[in-house]
């Protein structure tokens, strides 16, 4: 056996741990890491050349040939991301959500052919981050509404619209079914500045250190009848609100989109914990406020997934 078939042999997962990102020198790590389904697709090229009537000399030339090439994309700098810490911080930013199941002929492709088509998906977004800050949650296996999840941040919609539109004009966007948009304004607190000192200096506590894996995502629209509450009957509900959240803010991280006008929604929020046993008690303690009453619309749909970086969401479908 040659050694490029002894190379070949090596199954995909192997391969695709070889790019852990701790392997590479700083600075080199991320670009590595996102190129790891290219080499598997690159592998799966030559095997089926090992296994065609070709002359071991041409293999032997196109593995010279091909090699250097993939190993000069990975060097290639990639874009400037745009300042992730800024849009997801400041007021006025635009969020969307946007949830897909995979189409059956997904299921059908072979391994091949699926991370070809992620790596296409790698492409667009990475070419769009320039603009927007795109974070993925893998919601199969724990929603039945969807299989993928992406969380956009951009400062004007469009730019999110633009990346929506590459994604499901490329190759792997053709398997999505959009299973659901939603679109929210992120804005300046309406009520705290006008709670007391105390409960200010509560709501800034630290959230607990390390990951938070699991991401819910949940639509709020409320009555008629809340609007036409005056400010002062309002804030004074959210007092009571915001009171029974206190307890769950080092374990529960929350964050608020405004989405009336923008939707048929007037509010989406989104969750991250690693403790889903402390977001089970946070909606159990919202729902007995008065405010909940106000509430007439909360979840359908509720979407829930895991937080992961985009290689992570490349290799898990790519199974």
């Amino acid at each position: 056996m040659s050694s490029y078939s002894r190379m070949l042999k090596s199954p995909a997962g192997f391969v695709l741990a070889s790019f852990r990102p701790s392997t590479y020198p700083s600075g080199y790590a991320s670009v590595l890491h996102s190129l790891r389904p290219c080499w598997t697709a690159l592998l799966s090229i030559l095997r089926a050349l090992l296994s065609s009537a070709l002359p071991q000399r041409s293999i032997s030339t196109f593995v010279r040939f091909a090699v250097p090439v993939l190993v000069g994309i990975m060097m290639v700098s990639t874009s400037e991301a745009a300042d992730r810490d800024k849009l997801l911080s400041e007021p006025g930013v635009y969020g969307t959500f946007a949830a897909f199941t995979l189409d059956e002929d997904w299921a059908n492709e072979d391994e091949a052919t699926r991370i070809a088509h992620l790596t296409v998906l790698r492409n667009v977004v990475e070419q769009h981050r320039e603009k927007i800050a795109i974070d993925l949650y893998l919601t199969r296996g724990l929603s039945d509404h969807a299989d993928i999840m992406f969380r956009m941040h951009a400062v004007e919609l469009r730019e999110t619209q633009k990346f929506l539109l590459d994604l499901q004009s490329s190759l792997f966007g053709k398997h999505l079914k959009t299973a659901g948009m939603m679109h929210g304004l992120t804005k300046k607190a309406n009520y705290v500045p006008g709670f007391q000192d105390q409960m200010k200096a509560d709501l800034k506590t630290a959230s607990e250190p390390g990951p938070k894996p699991y991401a819910i995502v949940i639509p709020i629209r409320k009555t008629a009848d809340w609007w036409a509450l005056d400010q002062d009957k309002r804030m004074a509900l959210m007092k009571e609100h915001t009171e029974a959240t206190l307890p769950y803010l080092k374990t529960v991280k929350r964050k608020l989109y405004h989405s009336s006008g923008l939707d048929d929604l007037d509010f989406i929020t989104y969750f991250e914990t690693s403790k889903l046993e402390d977001f089970h008690g946070l909606v159990l303690a919202l729902e007995k406020v008065k405010e909940f009453q106000y509430t007439r619309r909360f979840g359908h749909p509720t979407l829930i997934g895991t937080a992961m970086s985009l290689p992570e969401i490349m290799e898990a479908l790519a199974q």
